[in-house]
This record gives C-alpha cells, sequence and structure tokens, in this order.
C-alpha cells in the first residue's frame, strides 16, 4: 500500500514537471513580450511602406535571428514608416551601411526583417538608423499590376 503511494506521488511529480516544460516553451515561441527580452541597442529604419509587419517580428541576418521589431510608428514629416529593432549585443560588429528589407516567410506568412551586411569599417550604435531599405512587397499591389498589363495585352488581339 506504501509502494503504491510512492508511485502515485512520483507519477504526479512527472507530469506537473511535464505540464511545466510544456507552459516554458509555449512561452518561448509565443510573442508575449515579458517572455521574449533582446539585450540589445536601438537601429531605427525608415521604410515607404511595411505591409503587414508587427511588433516583435524577427530581425534577421543571413537566415539567423539577431533582433526584433520594438516599435512602429508614423514619421509625421515624411509620412514614412519608423521602425525600430533592437539587435542583440552579441552581433555589435554591424557595418553602418547594413541595409535593410522586408520579406515574407512563405508565401502567405509573417513578415520580418532581413539585414544585409555593407563593407565600412564603422559599426551601428544604439540610436544609429540604417539609410538603405527596400519596403515590403505587397501581394495586393502586384497582383494588381498584373492584372492591368494583362488587360493590356488583349487590346493588342
Amino acid at each position: 500500500m506504501q509502494n503504491g503511494r510512492f508511485v502515485e506521488i512520483w507519477v504526479g511529480l512527472f507530469v506537473a514537471a511535464g505540464f511545466a516544460a510544456f507552459f516554458g516553451l509555449a512561452m518561448q515561441v509565443s510573442n508575449i513580450p515579458l517572455f521574449q527580452t533582446v539585450d540589445g541597442y536601438d537601429v531605427h529604419v525608415r521604410f515607404d511602406n511595411i505591409g503587414g509587419l508587427r511588433e516583435r517580428a524577427p530581425v534577421t541576418m543571413a537566415g539567423v535571428r539577431v533582433g526584433r521589431v520594438k516599435s512602429i510608428g508614423l514619421d509625421e514629416n515624411t509620412y514614412d514608416a519608423r521602425v525600430t529593432i533592437t539587435i542583440d549585443r552579441r552581433f555589435d560588429r554591424l557595418p553602418e551601411d547594413t541595409s535593410a528589407s522586408i520579406y515574407t516567410s512563405g508565401l502567405l506568412g509573417e513578415q520580418y526583417i532581413a539585414l544585409s551586411p555593407g563593407g565600412l569599417d564603422f559599426y551601428l550604435r544604439d540610436g544609429d538608423e540604417i539609410t538603405l531599405t527596400q519596403s515590403a512587397l505587397v501581394l495586393e499591389r502586384l497582383i494588381g499590376r498584373f492584372l492591368a498589363s494583362m488587360g493590356e495585352g488583349d487590346d493588342n488581339d
């Protein structure tokens, strides 16, 4: 009888530990900022169009996540989107002429910022701005252009 109670307690502890591990894993992959802190430096990027880019979206370089989007706002003077990204301190040697582009993961996946390193010997610091940018490709606009070009082609028949 005593041995059965001992096994039940260990099984209960094992199940509780499994739930705790599952909860921890779920919080790591979620976009809740409380569970995803990036110790890094902030860099500002301006885009004509950010498409569906969201805060906490990944910032990558060569496919490796190097940071996250911290905030998105509108510059009231130029009417450009001003995106602040936080880059992990481990990547403190990004050249000043690094370029930023907005890409989509998959055909209809989430959007992220991809950085391409430049060649200067001066590096980005906290508060700097990336000036070489490529805005998001908006699928609706691309389809509209395609349909318009198809309509122009029909007039030649």
